[in-house]
């Protein structure tokens, strides 16, 4: 098996602790790695210093891979459309469902693709992407085939919708498939493409697309089927107020207790966005350990609201991050993702009204929003959810931390770019959150380079994204 050696690096941050403070964060170290996995880490002069591959890391912060629980990768042929810039998300959805409807095999490839390389720049190394659109010969295959060109780790998850505006839908019902096709090729998609063995690079999850598109007996069944494979479940849910609103009149029950009702509960399952989760639907969420996909960029881009994301984190819930569609962020940079969930959970929490406090001699003190924010959440916090929370949420032990046995999937930036000035000396870590959302100088997916020196090393992306380009023009003049 082929070797690699990550040598000497400035800061090893490995995130092997729930709580990310009381993590390992190592000075002058190295990490070794023997074919897919870490077979040692620790101070340089301890290591191996040859391998097949030797990066110098001197300059560098070594961290675990992000994980992106949550996107819709296609959407980056659609970002930034101007007739839905300033719309929320219903009415931005049913400005986009028309192009979407013109979807073709190759756009959805050459879009994943595009996608991926804007994540695996960012020092992302696993995504799920959730595509529930499939017009003109789309399958999920397409997706998955680019994943494994490109070379990131992935969740292909089987979106879905089959409740059209006839039946009281949102989405148009040209862009609907009947629920026994849906099941069908479901099921022939984990059959063929599944992988539960550790270090997978390939996996396949369940995932109807919402309450406003699907039916309650497709949820249902949805989750049967997932459960007679040992497969996750995920879907959207309580995103903002008019999906709040659309189940409390179609279903007369919260977002929360819809769920419940269908068997959408528990560790095998992860919803996205949940930022209208009240405190009960939180403590159903801790009790039955089911997971949400923090997407902070698309719910300030669409208006949709803080999710309370403290209070998940501090009730047990297992919370990962998404950087959601590539049109509701109009980026996919998880790096970024992860600094937006610092900034937006501190505002958040200077929004909401002050309290008295006792301090420890027995006086009343008053602190009001800006004086709590701050703690709200830190940058390991953010950090730690983006990378073990991520691996949590989609029911992964063998990425999201860096230590012996686990997968070698590693992000390297380098502390010496000008994002970083007057900032690593003093906290590398944190530095990563507090500064510009930097690049990555080396991205390492399953112990190979796919990003060297800022550039990718598995596809050209020049032609890529001329070809890209193209295709979203097509798209939007339909």
């Amino acid at each position: 098996m082929s070797t690699l050696l990550i040598h000497n690096a400035h800061c090893i941050a490995s995130f092997d602790h729930a709580v990310a403070a009381q993590a390992r964060e190592l000075r002058n170290a190295s990490i070794f790695v023997r074919g897919h996995c870490i077979e040692a880490i620790g101070a340089a002069q301890d290591l191996p210093s040859t391998a097949d591959e030797v990066i110098d890391a001197r300059h560098h912060l070594v961290m675990p891979g992000l994980v992106n629980t949550h996107h819709h990768m296609y959407q980056s042929l659609t970002r930034a459309i101007p007739a839905v810039q300033n719309a929320e998300l219903f009415g931005w959805l049913q400005g986009l469902y028309p192009l979407w409807a013109g979807l073709t095999p190759e756009m959805v490839h050459v879009s994943t693709q595009v996608a991926m390389a804007e994540l695996l720049q960012s020092g992302c190394t696993t995504s799920s992407d959730h595509l529930y659109i499939y017009p003109n010969g789309v399958r999920l295959d397409d997706s998955i085939a680019a994943a494994t060109q490109i070379g990131m780790r992935f969740v292909a998850t089987r979106g879905s919708m089959s409740v059209g505006q006839s039946q009281g839908g949102l989405p148009p019902d040209c862009v609907v498939e009947p629920e026994h096709a849906i099941l069908k090729d479901t099921q022939r998609l984990i059959e063929t493409y599944h992988d539960a063995s550790h270090g997978a690079m390939t996996q396949v999850a369940v995932a109807p697309c919402s309450p406003f598109s699907v039916s309650r007996d497709l949820m249902r069944e949805s989750a049967t089927l997932a459960r007679s494979f040992g497969v996750r479940l995920h879907t959207h849910l309580a995103e903002n107020d008019h999906d709040l609103a659309y189940s409390r009149e179609k279903f007369n029950c919260t977002p929360t207790q819809y769920a419940q009702d269908l068997g959408w509960l528990g560790a095998d399952v992860w919803h996205a966005h949940c930022v209208k989760l009240d405190d009960d639907g939180i403590r159903l969420f801790a009790a039955t350990r089911t997971g949400v996909a923090h997407c902070p960029c698309s719910n300030m881009r669409l208006a949709s609201g803080i999710a309370p994301v403290r209070k998940m984190l501090n009730a047990g819930v297992p919370v990962g991050l998404g950087v959601d569609g590539s049109a509701s962020n109009d980026g996919a940079h998880m790096l970024n993702e992860a600094r937006q969930a610092l900034l937006l959970a501190r505002v958040g929490r200077a929004m909401q009204p002050a309290e008295t406090r006792r301090t420890a001699d027995g006086r009343e003190q008053t602190f009001y929003g800006c004086d709590l924010g701050p703690a709200e959440m830190t940058a390991r916090d953010a950090l730690g959810v983006a990378t073990r929370g991520g691996a949590q949420v989609l029911g992964r032990t063998d990425i999201g931390h860096l230590a012996v046995g686990m997968c070698a999937d590693l992000a390297l930036f380098d502390l010496r770019t000008l994002a970083f000035a007057g900032a690593a000396v003093h906290d590398p870590v944190g530095a990563l959150l507090l500064c510009a959302s930097p690049q990555a100088a080396y991205t390492v997916v399953n112990g190979k380079v796919v990003v060297r020196q800022g550039q990718l090393t598995t596809v050209d992306l020049a032609p890529l994204l001329e070809r890209h380009n193209a295709l979203a023009l097509q798209l939007a003049q339909r």
